[in-house]
């Protein structure tokens, strides 16, 4: 045993040895000293816990009586028996990213919320408003309803981060108060995590839990590094996995809220893409199965016009690896609209590189929207001409065509008759339906009987109305 401990005493002296000449090499280092071990984040804590906030977020539920539609409670009380309402309230967590009171946290912590306060680490309470909010990429901008001076988490480069790095979460679990955990990158570029649209995640084993989505993932510069979003977990607690929504998708996030735009929008591609299997990638001639597999091509789209081509595969963005699908809409999406982009394609071993120019989705026909009238199964049905930007609008697929039904009024015969958003009408009486303006002549006609087809999530729909 004495032997042992001996062989370790001269271990650990030549560990603290070498340790110094490392760490002249390396920007990052690991503790050389029992003292250095002893460290606290306490005084990182102080400096930045009052830029978390507390999200406390009610909507209005709309209660149907259990008797409602029964002849005989109906016969007894009428009216007697209103629908009730109740309210409902939400925990979740933010951060303030600018010191006019600019918050930045999760779009399912605020969605359907009628009345959206923050409470501070200091106890005070304000209301805010939303500016912008986009449920593809689970992000919210808030604005905090004062004139004061906020303290403010500067945003670092995520892309800088690397597995290993140490993280503080911060935020409040549980609706325990606010809490501090810690942890280390375990992961990154993690995606089919959550059921966002595309997913490009930081993973960490800091501890987050129920309250802690909207709250800051944090570096030991003090900088916001991520927005915590999501735990792993069957039991509803941390199991010692948690990812957040990287930076720099935040900064181009914030950057369109502080624009003045009413919704979020990223670059049209014109193409679609597929995971790269290990046989595609033998296939192919690529060492390991990663990238972006071209499965489809729009004419005349970006992409066309880049000479992207289906069956080749984009395997980095301006020299940066891309893992996965996931990862390219990533990289495009914080490269930013009005860029171009430097893609390095493979196609049968030979590597290329291509440019692609980052632009809006178009809208390639006028919308040319219309509420339908009169006495037709779409009356108070809202039409309008698809687009690759009227798609994108309405998270329909970008290459979809035709007429499509963007609103429904409540109450009204369509909505009766069960018309939902994001039906593409596609005849009426046998005749193809092209435009909006066809619809309304249609509606205008009245023929008395409706044979209607239309298409709902891929698959078609056959019915008649009288």
């Amino acid at each position: 045993m004495h032997g042992l401990f001996k062989h370790a005493s001269v271990s650990f002296l030549a560990l603290t040895l070498l340790l110094p000449a490392y760490a002249q090499a390396q920007t990052k280092t690991v503790p050389e000293s029992q003292m250095q071990m002893q460290l606290s984040f306490a005084p990182l804590v102080k400096q930045t816990t009052g830029a978390v906030v507390n999200v406390y977020a009610e909507k209005t539920i709309q209660r149907q009586s259990p008797f409602a539609g029964d002849p005989f409670f109906e016969q007894f009380f009428g009216q007697q028996m209103p629908n009730r309402s109740e309210k409902q309230s939400s925990l979740g967590s933010g951060v303030i990213v600018e010191a006019n009171g600019t918050v930045v946290t999760n779009n399912h912590v605020i969605e359907g919320a009628d009345d959206i306060k923050v409470a501070l680490s200091d106890g005070r309470e304000f209301p805010c408003k939303v500016v912008l909010r986009d449920d593809r990429v689970d992000l919210a901008v808030l604005k905090i309803d004062s004139k004061a001076d906020f303290p403010a988490l500067p945003i670092g480069n995520s892309d800088a981060v690397e597995v290993g790095d140490l993280v503080l979460a911060i935020g409040n679990p549980f609706g325990v108060g606010q809490t501090v955990t810690s942890g280390i990158v375990s992961a990154l570029a993690r995606n089919q995590v959550v059921r966002n649209e595309f997913g490009f995640f930081i993973q960490t084993d800091a501890s987050i839990n129920p309250g802690n989505s909207g709250g800051a993932l944090m570096n030991m510069k003090g900088e916001l590094i991520g927005i915590n979003t999501a735990i792993f977990s069957r039991g509803g607690g941390s199991n010692g996995i948690g990812f957040a929504i990287p930076a720099n998708l935040v900064k181009v996030f914030l950057a369109s809220a502080d624009s003045g735009v009413k919704s979020f929008e990223r670059p049209y591609i014109g193409a679609s893409f597929d995971p790269v299997t290990s046989e595609v990638a033998d296939a192919l001639g690529l060492d390991k199965a990663r990238g972006a597999l071209i499965a489809k091509v729009t004419p005349d789209s970006p992409a066309a016009k880049a000479g992207l081509k289906v069956g080749e595969v984009i395997t980095a963005v301006d020299g940066i690896p891309v893992e996965h699908p996931d990862a390219l809409l990533y990289r495009l999406t914080t490269a930013g609209l009005g860029k171009s982009v430097n893609l390095t394609v493979m196609e049968s071993g030979h590597e290329q590189q291509l440019t692609l120019a980052l632009a809006r989705a178009p809208e390639t026909q006028p919308r040319d929207q219309r509420t339908i009238g009169g006495r037709t199964p779409f009356t108070g049905a809202v039409v309008e001409n698809l687009s690759p930007r009227v798609a994108d609008e309405l998270r329909m697929p970008l290459d979809s065509t035709g007429v499509v039904i963007s609103d429904v009024e409540g109450g009204s015969p369509a909505s009766r008759l069960g018309f939902e958003p994001k039906d593409i009408i596609v005849s009426v009486n046998g005749a193809e339906v092209k435009t909006s303006r066809d619809l309304q002549e249609i509606a205008d006609s009245d023929p008395g009987l409706w044979r209607v087809e239309i298409e709902r999530d891929g698959q078609r729909i056959r019915q008649f109305f009288r």
